[in-house]
């Protein structure tokens, strides 16, 4: 059979229409009501007239990656986690703001074009799209032979959302007193892991397939935990509270994420004894000798989105969320403290398990 002149400079047509095809009964299920077509055009459709039931509908964007966690993925051979990662990256900064997440598109880069792997991918991408109520409408698959070796890949994507201008949140919201709702997260998410992999692997040695001391399970299993996708329970969350502003915990750990979302003039502080990060983040302390300050501003130390709201909304808010399964707890308060920059400080020593 005739060899295309671009398969033989290493691009695969044929796998990438493979790919579409394993990837499509994925992709469906995702779909709302507004989604017009199919995947496959050249553009992704979604009928904005739905927001015509806006008053003042403002559109909210967000686009990130997976970053150095696909590594391992490709090291252990499991791609469908990652998708999840990608996903929560995504909408989990769009509902902070308030906003409904409504579709998601992605790029996937690899070296060569493996049809089941890259199906897998999307399949963990549109779980979690299912899970926080958003459509995929589209994406491209890029293969990159002489760049990318053939067994790596990397992803990104973007998402768009909706939020009436007078339930926007944010900053100009925060008051003195409010409380600082902390709600768990996954494990490590996706962000930190050239520090985790540098500590864990490439200076301790540590085998993907062992299981260290304090974990219940294999290292390469606790890695690839995929990050908590919030988005559904926290647009549960804004149709039952009023929330004055949250914080998606993501790089730069939890102080330098809660302090975006702070006014000038307005401190918060986080009792570390309100909570116990757990053994992944003992275990890459411990193991990489890492100050405080070293893996807090870098890890999410077990809090994957704060709240900040009026402490007599606090009890309906725990209600909420505790009935979607959803760990959390009161783990600080907002001082006003006029004239001082915005700030976030955490205080005492973490809780024991």
């Amino acid at each position: 059979m005739r060899q295309s002149a671009y398969a033989r400079a290493g691009v695969d047509i044929h796998a990438g229409d493979t790919a579409v095809e394993l990837m499509k009964a994925h992709v469906a299920r995702t779909r709302r009501p507004e989604v017009m077509g199919g995947i496959g055009g050249f553009a992704g459709l979604f009928d904005a007239s739905a927001l015509a039931r806006y008053r003042h509908p403002l559109l909210a964007t967000s686009t990130d990656g997976v970053g150095t966690k696909v590594a391992l993925a490709r090291d252990l051979g499991v791609y469908d986690t990652v998708g999840w990662d990608l996903v929560g990256m995504l909408v989990d900064d769009l509902v902070v703001c308030g906003a409904e997440p409504l579709f998601l598109t992605d790029y996937i880069a690899c070296g060569k074009v493996h049809p089941e792997r890259i199906a897998a991918i999307v399949k963990g991408i549109a779980d979690a799209c299912v899970s926080a109520g958003c459509a995929l409408v589209g994406g491209e698959t890029a293969e990159h032979p002489g760049l990318m070796a053939p067994d790596d890949f990397d992803m990104a994507g973007a998402t768009t959302g909706v939020v009436e201008a007078d339930g926007l949140l944010g900053p100009e919201r925060v008051r003195d007193g409010d409380v600082a709702l902390a709600m768990a997260s996954s494990g490590l998410h996706s962000n930190g892991y050239s520090l985790v992999r540098r500590v864990l692997l490439d200076d301790a040695g540590l085998a993907l397939d062992a299981t260290p001391e304090g974990l219940s399970r294999s290292l390469g299993e606790e890695l690839l935990e995929p990050t908590h996708v919030y988005a559904g329970e926290i647009m549960a969350l804004l149709r039952e509270v009023e929330v004055h502003a949250m914080s998606h915990v993501t790089g730069g750990g939890l102080a330098n994420n809660l302090v975006r979302v702070l006014p000038e003039g307005m401190h918060a502080e986080i009792d570390r004894a309100s909570w116990h990060p757990g053994p992944i983040f003992e275990l890459v302390q411990r193991t990489g000798g890492l100050s405080q300050p070293d893996i807090e501003e870098t890890l999410n130390m077990g809090v994957g989105m704060v709240a900040l709201l009026d402490a007599a909304q606090v009890d309906v808010a725990q209600r909420v969320l505790d009935g979607l399964g959803l760990a959390n707890w009161v783990c600080g308060r907002v001082v006003a403290v006029p004239g001082e920059t915005a700030g976030v400080y955490l205080v005492g020593e973490h809780a024991v398990a």
